[in-house]
């Protein structure tokens, strides 16, 4: 049974209840906003959920934004899916989110946190996060298959 983290901050709220998330709204801004996920069955975004440790920005009770890790729990956390949508933005909420996951206490001490972006390193520089540096970088290995959802029948 998964304790449920919720911190609140005026009309804003960050929760790790899974039953408050919309997934419409999730599952909207994956498939036709966001670079990573282009084209992604509302199915793989279900199931993505289920098996990780989400965390909804809402503002009343509006989904607002999300992210998501896939961790043990012990010694690693990949972080995955951040947005807040459009309207939302330029108000502190993405490092706030950002700040509210990376305290969650079922998440301290930590060995690893990864992560991949585009265009989000100033947001998480802000909070810690580093570049891996070149002696580090050839560690690092991976099986990428950008289109997968093009070939998806749902």
């Amino acid at each position: 049974m998964q304790t449920i983290y919720e911190v609140v901050d005026g009309m804003y709220c960050i929760t790790t209840d899974n039953t408050k998330l919309d997934i419409n709204v999730i599952h909207q801004f994956l498939s036709e906003e966001s670079y990573w996920a282009k084209g992604i069955p509302k199915s793989v975004v279900e199931k993505s959920i289920a098996n990780s440790l989400c965390f909804g920005l809402f503002c009343k009770n509006e989904q607002i934004g999300f992210a998501r890790l896939v961790t043990d729990k012990a010694t690693f956390a990949y972080l995955a899916d951040v947005f807040v949508l459009k309207q939302y933005r330029g108000k502190g909420l993405s490092k706030w989110l950002m700040q509210t996951i990376q305290a969650h206490p079922g998440l301290q001490n930590l060995r690893r946190w990864l992560l991949t972006t585009k265009d989000a390193h100033g947001l998480y520089a802000q909070l810690g996060w580093i570049k891996p540096p070149p002696d580090y970088i050839y560690r690092f290995m991976m099986i990428h298959n950008p289109d997968v959802y093009k070939k998806w029948e749902s």
